[in-house]
């Protein structure tokens, strides 16, 4: 089977963390340009300055409601004639490119992401950074992956290290970061994903702190728990925190609804959605752009509980708004936003009745934010060490962990899907399946792409054809034009039509006359199980792979051959991992075990021919017809079981576990 990851590094764990280290690079500096980007919209549009409330105060009302319809209407037809997957809040998109796509992620949307993003914010739209800092990170790592033709569960990685160094550069949090990316977007703390993921968060922080300094997201304030009795209004503080969050989620959809009922073009939308946002936040101009300045109000206990209430109400509908009429940006700030004016409005109410025995209303503020975040996205835990991180103050754990775990409960409880979710789930998508009986939907062409297809000019005469035809293992040929353009393919079954006629063709026909333009094309992020549908529909062996961003340019092709033996190895593949542990034990006692329909796991010493020989060199699938899946060695007279690579070589004393049919691992077994 073919893969364009099948370099001699790229199976290590060596090239993922350098290729980790520079996803981090990358997720940081496109952290920082984002900001800045975003600083260089707000001047744009109300003028110099690091916080907004006192510019919004000498701007006139006209502007104020203007700015942001105005920020509308660049915004939405930049996404939706340009890169549609960046509207709305990242997340979704992110997580949609990995479940069908195994995280192939198109380039644009790093530049059309920053972009419109920067404009929503800095116009006055009610969202949040973080989510455009998610999605630009994961579609960096996504495209540094497509460069270096990784495969899917590397490529998925990537897109995590991508995400992962995203958030961490956002709060400055490389814990939170990674536990984002696994937690959220792929959901396997296994070592081989996690590693790099920690890794660019790591660096990812490092970058940010080094152009952004190294202070916290918000003001924190310092934080006890003053009583054992404090921690019964926090637990309804984490219920409260879990209907606002669920609110919020409901408000946010019902609003995507209604503008999608609109009477307007598409692109038209997002203005409109400014010009109401405008309006809004005459009354409440708190409401405008991400809402550090008013969440750090509400965690130093600036607020009224009236405002408190008032700004809630507003965020929902504001951020709603904003995301549902096309705007690009994220709902995690926003979210903080809600959890600051849901704590800080019960914690005075508490602090009121009950002085001596709780804390001031900025430590509640501080622990719904959490509550709400973890309840909008039933990440928890994440939410738990966002805090945590932003505090470094264990002190906060405690309670913190009551209110998120009670809010994500009731969450979860009331609705099955995250504020991300959702959206997935709107989309005809189902994240909570369980793996499909078909493997070949989680496999792509990428990991099967031949690079290096039979390819015809059209000129070529019909004798150079058919001398070709006789001597190319392939069975189908693909004329190209200039710059390797695909103008369609010649079969085998072609030129046997006329091959009787050749002496009258002589001369006359050429690879062009020849042409099937009907053949079908396939792109290399498409799943297998699309081309074995095309292939059961034709009689075709072989289809040509292209590359629409660049013109429709052949860059390889797929063989039927290997979507079958691709589909074959996911199945054996999928059937042992659930008993792999216990027939791996059962060969301590046993040489083969019968695992069903012919094939067997048999441990066998590695004959001596192999010693000093790679894997790679050995060839051992093409050359006996079995798969090498573990090597047993005796390292300080202990046995140690490990995953070979292609560059494993087998040493003397080694025996090999390998799998595959009976028949042929008994021959193995015979040298």
């Amino acid at each position: 089977m073919r893969s364009l990851a099948s370099g001699p590094v790229r199976r290590g764990h060596i090239f993922m963390v350098a290729v980790a280290i520079v996803c981090g690079l990358g997720g940081g500096l496109g952290a920082v340009a984002l900001r800045e980007l975003i600083r260089l919209a707000q001047e744009l549009f109300f003028g110099p300055g690091e916080e907004l409330l006192p510019i919004l105060a000498t701007l006139s009302l006209k502007w104020r409601v203007l700015a942001p319809a105005i920020g509308g209407l660049i915004v939405g037809p930049l996404v939706y004639f340009v890169a549609r997957e960046a509207k709305g809040h990242g997340v979704p998109e992110v997580m949609e490119a990995m479940m069908l796509r195994g995280g192939a992620i198109r380039p644009r949307v790093v530049v059309v992401k920053a972009i419109a993003s920067a404009i929503s914010i800095g116009s006055g739209g009610s969202v949040g950074r973080e989510g455009p800092i998610v999605q630009i990170g994961a579609a960096l790592g996504s495209t540094l992956g497509q460069m270096l033709g990784v495969s899917t569960q590397q490529l998925r990685t990537l897109v995590g290290c991508g995400a992962a160094a995203g958030i961490a550069a956002a709060f400055n949090a490389p814990i939170a970061g990674a536990l984002f990316a696994v937690e959220i977007l792929l959901g396997d703390f296994g070592v081989p994903q996690f590693s790099p993921i920690v890794l660019a968060s790591v660096v990812a922080t490092v970058v940010s702190r080094h152009f952004l300094g190294d202070f916290p997201a918000f003001q924190v304030p310092a934080y006890q728990l003053v009583s054992p009795f404090e921690l019964i209004p926090y637990m309804v503080l984490g219920l409260i925190s879990g209907l606002v969050a669920v609110a919020f989620v409901i408000v946010l959809y019902e609003s995507e609804n209604l503008f999608e009922k609109f009477p307007i073009p598409e692109p038209l939308k997002a203005p409109v959605g400014g010009l109401m946002i405008g309006a809004l936040a005459l009354a409440l101009p708190q409401v405008f752009g991400v809402g550090y300045e008013t969440i750090n109000a509400a965690l130093a206990g600036q607020l009224s509980v009236s405002l408190l209430i008032a700004l809630l109400v507003g965020k929902i509908l504001a951020t709603s708004i904003t995301l549902a009429s096309g705007g690009s940006g994220g709902v995690f700030a926003p979210s903080l936003f809600l959890g600051a004016m849901t704590g800080g409005a019960l914690g005075t109410l508490v602090h009121q009745l009950f002085p001596f025995a709780t804390a001031t209303s900025g430590a509640y503020a501080l622990v719904a934010m959490g509550a709400v975040v973890g309840a909008a996205t039933h990440a928890p835990i994440t939410a738990i060490i966002i805090i945590f991180e932003l505090t470094a103050d264990y002190h906060i754990i405690p309670p913190l962990m009551a209110a998120c775990v009670v809010s994500s409960l009731l969450a979860m409880w009331l609705r099955r899907d995250s504020i991300y979710t959702l959206k997935l789930r709107l989309r005809g998508l189902d994240p909570f399946k369980q793996d499909d009986p078909n493997p070949l939907k989680s496999l792509y062409i990428r990991d099967v792409l031949d690079p290096k297809p039979e390819v015809v000019a059209p000129s070529m005469p019909f004798e150079r054809v058919l001398d070709l035809v006789v001597m190319s293992p392939h069975t189908e040929f693909f004329v190209c034009g200039d710059n390797g353009m695909l103008l369609g393919g010649v079969s085998f079954s072609e030129v046997r039509r006329v091959i009787f006629e050749q002496q009258a063709l002589a001369g006359l026909v050429v690879a062009a006359d020849l042409v099937d333009r009907s053949i079908p094309v396939v792109h290399s992020d498409d799943s297998l199980d699309v081309v074995m549908r095309l292939f059961n529909h034709r009689d075709d062996d072989e289809l040509p792979v292209v590359d629409d961003a660049d013109g429709g340019r052949l860059v390889g092709s797929v063989h039927r051959r290997d979507v079958i033996d691709a589909r074959n190895e996911a199945v054996l593949r999928r059937d042992l991992v659930g008993s792999m542990s216990s027939t791996v034990s059962l060969l301590g006692r046993v040489s083969e075990v019968d695992v069903g329909d012919g094939y067997v796991v048999e441990e066998i010493p590695s004959p001596r021919a192999f010693n000093g020989h790679s894997l790679r060199e050995l060839d051992i699938p093409s050359r006996y017809g079995v798969q090498v899946i573990f090597i047993r060695s005796r390292v300080d007279g202990t046995a140690r079981l490990r995953t070979p690579t292609a560059d494993d070589c087998p040493q003397e004393g080694d025996t090999l576990i390998v799998t595959g049919p009976g028949e042929a691992a008994r021959r193995l077994h015979a040298l």
